[in-house]
């Protein structure tokens, strides 16, 4: 009697002792929050490389199985080391000679058009301003008031040259020696991750079977399998994703080329260029791309600016509606209103990348709140209104299987 009341204080002590512990441990991370996330910031910081070499062997996993595959067939199987370190080997100067290809076939046409931009662009804003100034004519109090405008704002640039302009030129000089610095440090972290990626493709099976390990070592069968259908359902979402939209991205630019060839569009390779890589933000990325594109057309011409919005618009819709359906399917299941609202918090969270993983990331997150809002209707018996929800709104819905549950154990 007297050991299970010591046993009972025992318990209620440690429970107390707990509570006041984590009360502490709240309110320290609480008060030192801001120095907390200025050290999870330099962590971070001093992993990008790693995370360079995860996101380059993550792309180049798929070509060094293929390539394994390949070698082993090729050898009958009599040197699988050989052929791993051989198809790790090879993805990677795949990998590099295709970044080395695209470098050198559109930079130098984007550096043309860039060059032959500048050249014409301050005739064209000349020519711009003489024009409007002609049209102004007849109107002589608008011409008067933009007259009053132009003085005003080169007597403020004159006061600012004799007292703002040395604070100025120092700033732009510090402003790009920490860009250099920057640059170098990123060039730095992706020479890192590409020897970082080689490490991780040449032992991803080793670190797969010690994940593997951990796992089934920390955490029931029933666990451990929903997370490994869980990361291969991430791993497909993901990667199917990445490669639908680079394909679809690679197909508008190539498109977008040909079309201003053929309507005689000036700086065809800039402007496909500018399409294709903003065509990887899923719906708002023809916008951010179109947008610069008229600007610079409209600077010259414009007519062809005109012709530019005309053509934008066709082909967004060929994409939108022919060539994005039939490439990528339905590969996150978000509707319209789910993938705005992922790119606008996941931009609004990491910029331009939260734009292009948010949808995936989204769609991983959806679908598993999802499963486990069947399961629980399932546990108190509201199968019929799942049955009706799916066929009222999702009559093809096979994508994945809900979560099983559990046998009762017999008494």
């Amino acid at each position: 009697m007297k050991l299970e009341k010591d046993s009972k204080y025992f318990k209620a002590g440690l429970t107390a002792f707990l509570t006041i512990l984590a009360c502490l441990v709240c309110f320290f991370v609480l008060y030192h929050l801001g120095g907390l996330l200025k050290w999870l910031k330099a962590v971070a910081r001093i992993l990008h490389p790693f995370l360079y070499g995860g996101i380059i062997a993550y792309l180049l996993t798929p070509a060094c199985r293929r390539l394994e595959r390949g070698l082993n067939d090729l050898t009958r199987g009599k040197r699988p080391r050989l052929a791993a370190g051989l198809a790790v080997a090879l993805s990677l100067l795949l990998g590099i000679v295709l970044m080395t290809l695209i470098i050198l076939i559109v930079i130098p046409q984007v550096w043309q058009s860039v060059v032959s931009l500048i050249n014409v662009l301050p005739g064209q804003i000349t020519g711009a301003y003489n024009k409007l100034y002609a049209l102004l004519e007849s109107y002589p109090e608008v011409q008067s008031w933009i007259k009053d405008v132009a003085d005003q704002t080169i007597s403020r640039l004159e006061s600012w040259s004799k007292t703002d302009l040395l604070p100025t030129a120092t700033s732009i000089v510090s402003n790009v020696a920490v860009y250099m610095s920057n640059t170098f440090v990123l060039f730095k972290d992706v020479i890192l991750g590409i020897v970082i990626s080689v490490y991780l493709l040449a032992t991803r099976r080793k670190l797969a079977a010690q994940g593997r390990m951990l796992l089934r070592g920390v955490f029931k069968p029933r666990v451990v399998e929903t997370v490994e259908n869980e990361i291969r359902y991430i791993d497909r979402m993901f990667n199917g994703f990445f490669m639908a939209k680079l394909l679809d991205s690679a197909l508008i630019g190539v498109l977008c080329f040909i079309g201003c060839l053929i309507l005689g569009l000036p700086s065809a390779p800039l402007i496909s260029v500018i399409v294709g890589i903003t065509n990887i933000i899923p719906m708002f990325g023809p916008f951010i791309g179109a947008v610069p594109c008229a600007l610079l057309l409209l600077l010259e011409n414009p007519m062809h600016c005109l012709v530019f919005i005309i053509f934008t618009v066709v082909l967004q819709q060929l994409d939108g509606n022919v060539i994005g359906p039939h490439i990528m399917g339905s590969t996150t299941g978000l509707s319209g209103f789910w993938v705005t609202f992922a790119i606008i918090l996941f931009g609004g969270f990491w910029g331009m990348s939260g734009m292009l993983v948010g949808v995936p990331l989204l769609a991983v997150l959806y679908d598993g709140a999802r499963r486990l809002l069947y399961r629980s209707l399932r546990l108190r018996g509201e199968q019929e209104m799942i049955a009706e929800y799916n066929a009222d709104f999702h009559p093809e819905k096979t994508r994945r299987p809900a979560l099983k549950l559990p046998k009762k154990r017999k008494k």
